[in-house]
């Protein structure tokens, strides 16, 4: 029953973070500005860098945030399903189960949305940062 609902997150996490890698390795390809070649670097690029480092950081400090709530609610969903063993009436233990599965799913459905939220936050900034590299 949990290997299904854990399966599916890490699909939807697995195709997130590929989606990810992909749209980052097509943007590195398109940094305006940079040399291509060897020489002096001009202070432009610099102030870019610098920003495209802030930016990478805050990128990752929210998807660690949003990690540690992901697992702190799957935390709390294991400690559920072995308290359903508990239950010693047949229809409470399907209410119980029935009640937690649709916990689990509105915390997935929710971590999707965040992830998709955070995703169309990071392609707006980038290109805000690149849009004001390039100019």
């Amino acid at each position: 029953m949990f290997e299904l609902v854990f399966d599916s997150l890490k699909k939807a996490t697995e195709v997130c973070l590929q989606t990810q890698q992909e749209t980052f390795k097509r943007w590195m390809g398109a940094w305006p500005g940079v040399p291509k070649g060897p020489g002096p670097i001009p202070e432009q690029v610099h102030k870019f860098q610098k920003k495209w480092a802030e930016f990478y950081e805050e990128i990752l400090k929210k998807q660690r945030e949003t990690l540690a709530a992901q697992f702190q609610a799957g935390l709390q969903h294991i400690e559920e399903a072995f308290r359903l063993a508990e239950t010693k009436d047949p229809a409470e233990l399907r209410t119980k189960t029935i009640e937690l599965w649709q916990k689990v799913f509105e915390t997935l459905h929710q971590s999707f949305e965040a992830q998709v939220r955070d995703m169309q936050t990071i392609i707006g900034r980038w290109t805000e940062l690149a849009s004001k590299g390039a100019a």
